[in-house]
C-alpha cells in the first residue's frame, strides 16, 4: 500500500490482513514502538520523525527485512514502505511483491484528515474530528487520558511530509509500473467503496 498520509491505506491494509490473514508490516507503527523504547536508536528516530523528516532507509530496510524473515513466510502486506526507489530496489533484492495499491487523494483532502487527528499518549488509539470522534471531547474513551495531536499531525509538517512523498512517489510509481503490478485507487470514495476496487484487482 503506497499513498499520501492520509489516504486510508492503513485502514485498507488492515481490512486485507482480517480477510486474507495475513500480518501487517507497517514501519509508520513499528517506529513508533521503537521510539517508545526512549533507548538511544527511539531518541534519534524521535527527532527525526517529529521534524516531519522520513527515517533513514538503512534503519527501515532492515526492519522490514527482519519482519519478512520472521513473520513473512506465507505472505503479508506492506503499509507504507517502500517509500522511496532505494527501498524498492532493496526490496526486490529479498522478495517481489504481487500488487502494489497506490492509494490517491488530493492534497487537500489529505490536509483535512491528517489534522483532524486525534491521538492518545496512553494506549495510542487514534481519533478523528469528523469521521470518529471521542464520546468526551479531548477525552479517549478507553482510558480516559487527554488527547493529543502529534507533532507529525501538525500543519506544517503534514505539508512538509506531502511535499516529500510527491518527490519520491513518482519514481516509486515507474518502477511497479514496468513490473505491471502498480495499481491507481481512488482514495476519495467511501472505505468501502476504495475496499471493494482493491478486491476487484485481486480478483
Amino acid at each position: 500500500m503506497i499513498g499520501p498520509q492520509g489516504s486510508g491505506k492503513g485502514t485498507q491494509a488492515q481490512k486485507l490482513s482480517k480477510k486474507f490473514g495475513l500480518p501487517i508490516f507497517s514501519t509508520g507503527n513499528i517506529l513508533r514502538q521503537r521510539i517508545h523504547t526512549e533507548d538511544e536508536l527511539g531518541k534519534k528516530l524521535s527527532r527525526i520523525i517529529n521534524n516531519g523528516i522520513l527515517a533513514p532507509d538503512e534503519i527501515v530496510n532492515k526492519i522490514i527485512a527482519e519482519k519478512i524473515e520472521n513473520d513473512g513466510y506465507k505472505g503479508y502486506i506492506l503499509d507504507g514502505y517502500p517509500r522511496n526507489l532505494a527501498q524498492a530496489r532493496f526490496l526486490a533484492g529479498m522478495d517481489e511483491l504481487t500488487h502494489v495499491f497506490e492509494i490517491n487523494i488530493s492534497d487537500k483532502e489529505a490536509f483535512r484528515r491528517i489534522t483532524g487527528r486525534r491521538t492518545c499518549p496512553k494506549c495510542q488509539i487514534v481519533y478523528h474530528l469528523d469521521y470518529n470522534p471521542p464520546r468526551e471531547e479531548g477525552v479517549c474513551d478507553k482510558c480516559g487520558e487527554r488527547l493529543v495531536i502529534r507533532d507529525d499531525d501538525k500543519s506544517e509538517t503534514v505539508k512538509r511530509r506531502l511535499r516529500m512523498y510527491y518527490e519520491t512517489a513518482r519514481p516509486l510509481v515507474e518502477f511497479y509500473n514496468k513490473k505491471k503490478i502498480h495499481h491507481l485507487i481512488d482514495g476519495e470514495q467511501s472505505i468501502e467503496d476504495v475496499g471493494r476496487d482493491i478486491l476487484r484487482v485481486l480478483g
